[in-house]
């Protein structure tokens, strides 16, 4: 049975997000990155056939859309086969995306705990309610803690694999000629992608040069100058750079790697090792701007383990995920090196513009007191976590060195990120979300207390017990559990007017649901915010206005309006609420009739 364990909570985990996965709304960001999925796909086709990039910053270019761009395909591939809609494949590609994750998060605890343990602390991360929540109406910020878990493991594996791998040692002459290669070929190669625009600009120049009279290249192998379009030459040519570029870009490399082969045999045993979890770390980071991150954690430990014998190894692993990301993200195609701190610079101070609730009081986003994260994080999490992972941190201190591993880990994933987001003041809204990358060395280190319990009973017995308060959360918030808040606060039941409850707006789906029952034929509803969330789940029949959608100002038969911005109070406030979406004293959503 022992064996087995870890097999069968992994099966209950996947059972538990499939029996419950079409059971979520829409969150607010679903729709916005819907289309920014949708306009980044179809750079694919315009780019190589036009040379152009319809991605702009006004487009959410700043953010990375390889999840996006991952979901959108797959979910429409199994809308062809399935009978489930839209959104709830994309919710159950959310929560496998999760599963693999999950996975992750045990493959990186098993480093360090035994069997039980580890089975423990993946359990307590599982069965935190907001987390869970999350899970199904997240697409970028799970989605992010999943990938960098897995970037992680996969990284570990990597560093380990290749530790076993020597290289020969190489005669002064064979290390200058492959240093002198391998320079050259990394200056040429990034050449042609960093001035991509700047070498556009420049055969705009010559083609308008040749076209005004001036003798240059283009003279002589344009031959209807003066008959066709200056901006055709340029598209023509800027497409034949491009073609140019790939076929140097692919026989360069494998020309480079022939040689590194025949001075290094076993180079390509580690290039196979490298290529998997770059490809990965790559992808994680075309997801989040804070992928690179993940490949930090990952140098740091190849570091420790292998010192100077990993260079060789990390080079590559650096070369394949920033190739990656640059051919998952078109935001970045023109100007790759600009694109990218464009983007880091924007998500690191995101202009969020409404306000923030923060216990009874409001705040702009880029003015929060220094006890938002911590105070945060002490009361959405479920109450034994602290109690563990404080315990477990002071035990680590006195640990063997492989324990101290795990405590030197937790501070370079958890500390320091989250000091340094509270210091700098970085940007945060709808609670946390953004920084739910940083919770996983919490679980490892109440993993770790559990270690400690020798005895096998007691042992099971604090996991149990440890595991309680999620599970409850759990059950009774469904399916809003990422509003989950803790007992010292007294629970969701008395957070209302003081924290962020339903920010994300999942409760319109069970305000269609039920207006879908009570509305006559043809009625015509108002919806309060995004009325996409609500109309995705309506009647056909019903029309559906917002200032989303359309301009019609009434009467109108129900209005659905959010509690959020207090909208319940100030919108249509003489009218009468006939139908309250709630979860304990909490109300998410009112429906109101004239």
């Amino acid at each position: 049975m022992k064996k087995y364990l870890s097999s069968i909570v992994f099966v209950c985990i996947l059972l538990a997000g499939l029996l419950v996965f079409d059971q979520y709304g829409e969150s607010w960001d679903d729709r916005s990155l819907q289309k920014y999925a949708a306009l980044s796909l179809r750079a694919y086709t315009t780019w190589p056939q036009q040379g152009m990039i319809e991605v702009t910053p006004q487009d959410l270019g700043y953010y990375g859309p390889f999840f996006v761009m991952l979901v959108a395909l797959v979910s429409q591939y199994l809308s062809t086969l399935l009978p489930i809609l839209l959104p709830d494949l994309r919710h159950l590609i959310y929560f496998l995306t999760w599963f693999a994750g999950i996975a992750a998060f045990h493959s990186l605890a098993r480093r360090w705990l035994s069997q039980i343990p580890a089975i423990g602390a993946t359990l307590l991360f599982v069965t935190q309610p907001i987390l869970w929540g999350h899970t199904f109406i997240n697409p970028k910020d799970t989605p992010f803690l999943a990938l960098f878990m897995i970037s992680l493991a996969t990284g570990f594996w990597m560093v380990d694999t290749i530790r076993g791998i020597s290289l020969r040692s190489l005669e002064p002459s064979q290390k200058r000629t492959l240093t002198l290669l391998s320079a050259l070929w990394l200056v040429s190669v990034f050449s042609l992608f960093i001035f991509t625009e700047n070498i556009l600009a420049y055969i705009s120049i010559l083609v308008q040069s040749a076209g005004d009279g001036n003798t240059n290249i283009i003279t002589y192998i344009a031959s209807k100058l003066g008959q066709v379009s200056a901006d055709v030459y340029t598209q023509r040519y800027f497409l034949l750079f491009l073609k140019f570029r790939t076929y140097y870009f692919l026989l360069s490399t494998f020309i480079l790697l022939f040689i590194w082969r025949r001075y290094q045999p076993n180079l390509i045993k580690i290039l196979l090792a490298v290529f998997f979890p770059a490809l990965l770390l790559g992808f994680t980071t075309s997801t989040r701007i804070l992928g690179p991150f993940a490949g930090l954690i990952v140098t740091l430990y190849a570091f420790r383990n292998n010192g100077r014998q990993s260079l060789p190894a990390l080079s590559m692993y650096a070369v394949i995920s920033m190739i990656a990301v640059y051919l998952t993200w078109p935001y970045l195609w023109p100007n790759p090196v600009m694109h990218f701190y464009d983007s880091l610079m924007e998500m690191s101070a995101y202009p969020w513009t409404w306000e923030v609730l923060f216990n009874g009081e409001k705040y702009l986003a880029n003015d929060l007191p220094a006890t938002y994260l911590p105070l945060l994080l002490a009361i959405q999490l479920t109450e034994p976590v602290w109690v563990l992972a404080i315990a477990g941190w002071g035990l680590a201190v006195f640990g063997a060195d492989k324990k101290r591993e795990l405590l030197a880990l937790s501070a370079v994933w958890f500390l320091i990120p989250t000091i340094l987001f509270v210091s700098l003041r970085i940007v945060l809204y709808d609670n946390f979300r953004q920084v739910l990358f940083v919770l996983p060395p919490v679980f490892l280190m109440a993993g770790f207390l559990f270690e400690k319990i020798k005895n096998g009973k007691w042992q099971a017995a604090l996991i149990a017990v440890s595991l309680l308060p999620g599970i409850y959360g759990i059950v009774s918030l469904h399916p809003y559990e990422y509003i989950y808040y803790n007992s010292f606060v007294g629970g969701v039941e008395n957070v209302q007017g003081r924290f962020e409850t339903d920010y994300w707006l999942t409760s319109y789906r069970e305000a269609a649901e039920y207006v879908n029952t009570v509305a006559p034929p043809n009625a015509i509803i108002w919806v309060e915010g995004p009325g996409s969330l609500y109309s995705i789940f309506a009647r056909t029949d019903l029309d559906v206005y917002s200032l989303s959608r359309n301009q019609y100002k009434g009467p109108y038969d129900y209005m659905v309006i959010t509690t959020r911005f207090n909208f319940d109070k100030t919108v249509h406030p003489n009218a009468e609420v006939v139908y309250k979406i709630t979860r304990g004293d909490a109300v998410l959503a009112v429906i109101k009739k004239p």
